[in-house]
């Protein structure tokens, strides 16, 4: 069939030179020019990836995905770390405001521990209002007796409450039974010092 064929190639141009294994020159001619296109597009990629910081080879650095399973901080503290449960009363307090309700609730509660508990035997906290907290005590002698302590007695405050939680104490007597019944009575003397 190349028989046929006119001497200027198939496609109307000038014959082609072949070389002595069949190729022609100008497919070489096109192969060299890709060639030489994919080595500087090559040499581009490889420049353009260590501007980037990758080196030559390496592996691509992984896509970082959307987490959906729990995620563990380790070792510094964080946000996400479990809290003791005091700490998070404490926050709960002052964030309230109930910090001076409550260090007034330990001192009526722990009153014991704080003026001792021979002492406590013989006097009661009754109220507690504006950091001053009112003492009702067994009797007289007794009453005598708390207002000697009362320095000890709002130091151990400060240091079982916190400092100006309590300001002052204000010390009573036991309060004597009222004489007065019915609608009608007659002024007189009433009791005498025999209930203290």
């Amino acid at each position: 069939m190349s028989a046929d064929l006119p001497p200027e190639g198939r496609d109307g141009l000038e014959p082609a030179e072949t070389r002595p294994d069949g190729a022609r020159a100008a497919d070489l001619a096109d192969e060299d020019a890709l060639t030489r296109a994919a080595a500087s597009a090559l040499a581009r990629a490889r420049e353009a990836a260590r501007a980037k910081g990758l080196r030559p080879g390496s592996r691509p650095a992984p896509r970082r995905r959307r987490r959906t399973e729990a995620v563990f901080s380790g070792t510094s503290d964080d946000a996400r770390d479990p809290r003791a449960l005091g700490d998070q009363m404490d926050r709960l307090l002052l964030d309230r405001g109930w910090k001076v309700d409550v260090a007034a609730g330990s001192v009526m509660g722990r009153w014991p521990v704080i003026v001792g508990p021979d002492v406590a035997q013989h006097c009661a906290p009754v109220t507690f209002e504006d950091g001053i907290l009112t003492v009702r005590a067994d009797s007289t002698a007794w009453a005598t007796q708390l207002r000697l302590m009362l320095p000890a007695i709002l130091e151990r405050c400060a240091a079982e409450a916190g400092v100006g939680v309590v300001t002052e104490v204000k010390i009573t007597g036991p309060s004597a039974p009222s004489w007065s019944r019915g609608l009608r009575r007659a002024r007189g003397q009433g009791p005498r010092d025999t209930y203290g």
